[in-house]
């Protein structure tokens, strides 16, 4: 089959949803499908821009391309799963969440924007219109799903993506640290960790990797100045995937708390590691694999933070247990691409 998979991205930010696009096009790939990924710019301010990558979306003529017609269209992202084609699947990361979720919310922007409430009521209008019209929807978790039924009343199938090179992870020794990776941003909510640590009696440190927003990465720093950390505070910016996979295997736990995280690969490569998670009750996709027998679901307050991180620190032999919980519950789940791409190709 020919196949295109649609996308959007921010010009210069790559992320999860990048890594999703390339790792399924190398997927279809090996079994035999040509496969390509189409991707289109997007910027959300001001708000009337994000009407016109709507309007992009529509023009967008992926029916044949060179005289060769395309066979299907997986769809992954707002408003690129706007695309008309009569065999179009969605395969949904998230909406736009500054219209649902995230609006009136301190993580939100569009409902402080002018015109952002007449921007959310058209992006809501045409999501029930359009979005319907794919020949099925699937998302990337339960979490998706179920804020796609909450605002849109639209029935969708969770179908979640396995990490990339998810044999590679392997568990290690239990450290002296605990690692965060992922772009440091506010929903993430690194900030939480890292003022933990002050009130840890432990000599625990904190390991963080990934890109930055500069706002989010200044307000750590003063954080770190603040407190004096900075002796048990690693921020690395970017590591290769060998490096981070080294740092998962070798931590004593991963923080995994952002807010209403749609599904999120670090609390599974956490658990292909054989590391308990710390994420908190509204951190959304975690909360879909992480429970007491393999990490902590945690009030998001600092304080809380700190004495689960202790726990950790002087009982490694709990880490440990909890970890290998984790590795077992990746093992009964069987997520892999074989059952991905036969269930988006069916």
């Amino acid at each position: 089959m020919k196949i295109a998979i649609a996308t959007v991205q921010v010009p210069f930010i790559k992320g999860g949803a990048e890594l999703l696009a390339s790792t399924l096009c190398q997927e279809l790939i090996k079994r035999g499908h040509e496969a390509d990924i189409v991707t289109i710019p997007f910027k959300w301010y001001p708000p009337e821009t994000i009407l016109d990558c709507m309007l992009m979306s529509r023009m967008i003529d992926l029916k044949e391309v060179n005289g060769q017609k395309v066979d299907r269209i997986i769809a992954l992202k707002f408003p690129v799963y706007y695309i008309d084609h009569e065999n179009k699947v969605l395969w949904m990361l998230h909406q736009h969440r500054q219209a649902y979720d995230l609006w009136n919310t301190k993580y939100g922007d569009l409902h402080n924007m002018n015109y952002g409430k007449e921007v959310r009521d058209i992006i809501i209008k045409c999501d029930n219109k359009f979005i319907k019209q794919a020949r099925k929807v699937f998302t990337i978790s339960d979490t998706v799903t179920d804020r796609l039924y909450k605002y849109n009343h639209i029935i969708s199938e969770s179908l979640y993506p396995p990490p990339k090179d998810a044999e590679q992870f392997r568990p290690g020794n239990y450290g002296d640290y605990i690692f965060c990776p992922g772009r440091i941003e506010e929903i993430k909510r690194q900030h939480l960790l890292i003022s933990a640590l002050k009130y840890c009696k432990s000599p625990l440190r904190i390991v963080l990797t990934g890109s930055s927003n500069p706002i989010t990465l200044a307000k750590i720093e003063s954080i770190i100045k603040e407190d004096r950390i900075s002796d048990k505070v690693e921020i690395t910016g970017y590591v290769s995937d060998k490096d981070k996979i080294s740092y998962y295997s070798n931590c004593l736990g991963v923080y995994n708390g952002p807010f209403q995280e749609d599904y999120g690969y670090v609390t599974l490569e956490a658990f292909l590691s054989g590391k308990p998670v710390l994420t908190h009750p509204d951190s959304g996709g975690p909360l879909e694999f992480v429970n007491q027998n393999n990490g902590f679901i945690i009030d998001p307050k600092p304080k809380e933070l700190a004495r689960v991180m202790d726990m950790l620190y002087y009982n490694k032999n709990l880490a440990k247990r909890l970890g290998e919980n984790g590795l077992n519950l990746m093992k009964e789940k069987n997520i892999n691409w074989n059952y991905v791409v036969e269930t988006l190709l069916k």
